[in-house]
């Protein structure tokens, strides 16, 4: 099937309505300190090159609702573009890595760490009974089927290399030319604690060749990155997730998203999408009773090693929330480990695969993971860096 067809799930476990979330495994994020990072302690945030503080503001500069550094859910759903830029320049500046920045060595350097148990342990308002465990399964190199997909590298300190999973996303302002990818938000930034993550590149159908499993060492760049490594020059997560992130599952992790644009290696090449082949389209408001859900990413945690593309066919999803007034995470069945954060979540919609979600939690003992539902704010920010020169 080809590449923007190629994500159609099977009818998988059809999951259990209603009651409440058996939620006595810990939650934690896989990103830095648990998807991702190469060094320093999963008990606490990974330092920065250099400290990183918001940048003052005022309440006349704020879009309306953001007075206290929050805005509510129904005044982000209503933002502009002018919002989004004012809320965004107030953001730590955002750094791109100088072109040559990753090599192999770096990459292969990006492990996970332990996972961290939360504070807290999600609400009762808004769950379902926690699914099955369904085995990930890997998928057969090359990744000729599955280019859109790929891994995100970036620094959380010195020497401090981390990963993630992302997919290629259609422009809705460049249709055909993309340059967009989409991730989690906290492969972007550590949330509360102002943290912006350093020299973030994409590598899209990381190590299709199989080149770089088991121990080995290739002799080209092409063999673990076929379409090269794209630099990213600006990204954008939700105020929920910058304001409220942290290293363990919340209220946060239900606004966990980010869009990424990235940059050509070649200054004069083509696109992203062009360069790959396609693109997924972002279904926003997705009916719940009409998914069934397939993800895909590349775990590192045992007993993967973070080399090769895997999937989980997690059929119908339930429902995870730790605040009632959002809208509640998507949950699926799936054995994939930290460094899967970020990594695309496909439904079918008008016969071909569209992106619904992206991982963000799951248990210590691996077993489920939840994903944002992906509203008018997540729709609003991409319409936004869509939109942005």
């Amino acid at each position: 099937m080809s590449l923007i067809e190629r994500h159609h799930p099977s009818a998988g476990t059809r999951l259990r309505r209603g009651g409440t979330a058996a939620a006595a495994a810990a939650l934690t994020l896989f990103a830095a300190t648990a998807c991702g990072s190469s060094g320093g302690s999963p008990k606490a945030a990974p330092s920065a090159p250099a400290p990183v503080t918001a940048a003052p503001t005022t309440p006349s500069a704020l879009p309306s609702g953001l007075l206290s550094g929050l805005p509510s859910l129904s005044d982000l759903k209503k933002w502009n573009a002018h919002d989004w830029d004012t809320w965004a320049k107030q953001q730590p500046a955002f750094t791109q890595a100088v072109k040559g920045f990753w090599d192999l060595q770096k990459m292969l350097q990006a492990k996970p760490a332990d996972p961290v148990a939360p504070p807290q342990q999600p609400t009762d308002g808004g769950n379902d009974p926690l699914p099955s465990a369904i085995q990930a399964q890997a998928i057969a190199h090359p990744y000729s089927q599955n280019p859109v997909d790929g891994k995100v590298f970036f620094d959380v300190g010195p020497d401090k290399h981390a990963v993630c999973s992302a997919t290629v996303i259609s422009d809705p302002q460049h249709p055909g030319k993309s340059n967009l990818i989409w991730t989690a938000g906290h492969c972007l930034t550590s949330g509360k604690t102002a943290q912006r993550y350093q020299n973030i590149a994409f590598v899209p159908a990381f190590n299709s060749s199989g080149e770089v499993s088991h121990g080995k060492q290739p002799t080209s760049k092409s063999q673990f990155a076929p379409f090269g490594v794209w630099d990213v020059s600006d990204a954008v997560t939700s105020p929920q997730w910058t304001a409220e992130g942290g290293e363990t599952g919340s209220a946060a992790s239900q606004y966990d998203f980010s869009i990424m644009k990235v940059v050509n290696p070649d200054a004069n090449g083509k696109s992203l999408e062009e360069t790959v082949g396609g693109s997924v389209p972002v279904w926003f408001n997705a009916p719940r009773d009409q998914l069934k859900i397939t993800a895909i990413g590349y775990p590192s945690a045992p007993p993967f090693d973070g080399m090769e593309m895997e999937r989980c066919n997690g059929g119908q999803p339930s429902r995870l929330s730790f605040d009632a007034s959002r809208p509640a995470m998507e949950v699926i069945g799936c054995t994939m480990t930290a460094g899967s954060s970020g990594g695309g979540w496909f439904a079918v919609k008008d016969g071909r695969p569209a992106l619904v979600s992206n991982t963000s939690i799951g248990p210590q003992e691996s077993g489920w993971l939840a994903g944002p539902y992906l509203d008018d704010v997540a729709k609003s920010a991409l319409d936004y860096l869509s939109k942005k020169n």
